[in-house]
């Protein structure tokens, strides 16, 4: 299955293959502030779409996760990073068109311990 997904002005649009049976939901000062609910898949899956210059990238802590986001609107639909040697993309599923975030389990992740 394919899901489409946006930033909040639209400048940076993305389709991801794959499906979630749940989401990863990080109390890690980062994730928590800006509410982040994670998907992970490889990085092949994720085909984004990105007008003009708009891609920021913001990394902290390890520096294990590059968050992009768009510097127009500042919505954070993707980042990228590595998980045994393979690349991969942490899809925010709240950037995804009609999924209802009331219906999907999510995964407590310690980050803040980490």
């Amino acid at each position: 299955m394919s899901h489409i997904g946006s930033c909040h002005c639209g400048k940076i649009s993305f389709e991801v293959d794959g499906d979630f049976e749940s989401v990863m939901e990080c109390n890690c000062s980062h994730c928590s502030r800006k509410g982040y609910l994670l998907w992970f898949v490889p990085r092949s899956a994720l085909h984004e779409r990105i007008e003009g210059d708009v891609l920021s990238t913001y990394t902290f802590n390890k520096h294990e996760i590059k968050h992009h986001f768009c510097a127009n609107c500042g919505c954070a639909p993707f980042g990228f990073g590595s998980h045994g040697g393979q690349e991969m993309a942490a899809i925010n599923v709240r950037c995804l068109e009609d999924v209802d975030l009331t219906t999907i389990p999510r995964q407590a992740v310690d980050g803040r311990s980490l």
